[in-house]
């Protein structure tokens, strides 16, 4: 259904070349990253709070220094595992023959040639990933070895050593500085899935959820997909006192009742964990990273002035720009929560699934904290 090595293949065709750097150089960059991450892991439950035998997982887990190819790969081999019953479904619904078998050729080569541009698209942008659904197979795509069939399926740590580069040089900030800075969100979300067992389970079990409820009419789809072109066009018939779709992706659009009601729930999850790790990431900045207040100023002047015309665009459409909210409300929430009842009592959220906030509670810290710690507003 999916041609996985086209994907591969267009990514690496597609995606821009990575900053010149010498061999010397390269081994150095990696080396200090490996490095940075280690000393991270202490730093952030230091600051969390985030102890237990869990947190001490983290050892078990993986650091990679990938390229941009790596990158790609890794995220293949996550697409694979994640998407496996939603595709066997559309297998078996997939008419019989040589028809059914040349139409699913097509189909897969036109999925995989989608799949490879968005991933091209993306791969020059991400500093750094926690890998959730990494495979449980002996050798990833990208290389680098991972616990076998029975074995343990913690997640891995990526670090996208060009787009590292090339952001501190496009900032024009201490290299050293913002590698650090870089290696203490991401190790916040490798410390969030070890720290608490339950997370990832239940993340995949919404996800799962999600795709389970995907509509398998191909009609039905289309006019779905029509109906989002004509919102994004102002031809959707909303009266001015609606809310508008300008600020929905595609993605957001094409979805049933049901997926809309998961995703605000995975939404609010994501919101939660990314600016868990930008809070964490600048707590932790001022002990341990001297030019912290520099970094953060010109990033975050980064991210509010995208790029040209064509790059604004696909973030609307893949809803990029969503993601950007998420770190900013989802900051907020946890500034709001740690003001409010201190670090040891925002840790509450871990206890389980019912304990994370709603997609409202996020816009509203205040209500989370009267639902969870039984406070009612003055």
């Amino acid at each position: 259904m999916v041609d996985w090595n086209l994907a591969v293949a267009t990514a690496q065709r597609l995606m821009r070349p990575g900053p010149e750097v010498s061999g010397d150089e390269a081994r150095a960059i990696v080396a200090e990253l490996r490095k940075h991450a280690q000393a991270a892991e202490e730093h952030v439950r230091l600051f969390t709070r985030m102890y237990g035998d869990a947190a001490a997982q983290t050892n078990g887990t993986p650091v990679l220094i990938v390229d941009r190819t790596g990158w790609v790969k890794a995220n293949i081999a996550g697409f694979r595992e994640v998407l496996k019953p939603l595709l066997g479904k559309m297998q078996a619904r997939r008419p019989g023959g040589l028809g059914g078998a040349a139409l699913g050729t097509v189909g897969g080569k036109v999925t995989g040639v989608e799949v490879g541009m968005l991933l091209s698209f993306m791969a020059s942008r991400v500093l750094g990933q926690y890998e959730t659904f990494a495979p449980p197979t002996r050798e990833l795509p990208a290389g680098p070895a991972v616990p076998g069939p029975g074995e343990s399926r913690a997640g891995r740590l990526l670090l996208v050593a060009p787009n590292i580069v090339h952001v501190e040089r496009e900032l024009d900030v201490d290299p050293h500085d913002f590698r650090l800075w870089v290696c203490l969100h991401e190790e916040t979300h490798r410390t969030q899935f070890s720290a608490v067992p339950w997370l990832r389970d239940h993340i995949e079990g919404e996800i799962q959820s999600f795709l389970g409820e995907t509509d398998m009419d191909a009609s039905t789809v289309i006019e779905r997909i029509r109906e989002a072109a004509q919102s994004f066009a102002g031809g959707g018939g909303a009266k001015e006192e609606e809310e508008p779709d300008e600020g929905r992706s595609l993605v957001d659009l094409v979805q049933t009742p049901a997926q809309r009601e998961i995703l605000a729930r995975l939404t609010a999850v994501m919101s939660l964990l990314e600016g868990h790790a930008d809070y964490v990431m600048d707590g932790v900045g001022p002990d341990v990273v001297a030019t912290v207040a520099e970094i953060r100023e010109k990033f975050q002047q980064r991210r509010a002035s995208g790029a040209g015309r064509l790059d604004q665009v696909l973030r609307k459409v893949l809803g990029l720009d969503a993601k950007l909210r998420q770190y900013k409300d989802g900051e907020r929430f946890v500034r709001s929560v740690v003001d409010e009842v201190g670090m040891d009592g925002f840790n509450r959220i871990w206890t389980s699934p019912n304990t994370l906030p709603t997609k409202l509670e996020i816009a509203k810290p205040a209500d989370w904290v009267a639902r969870v710690h039984r406070r009612s507003e003055p």
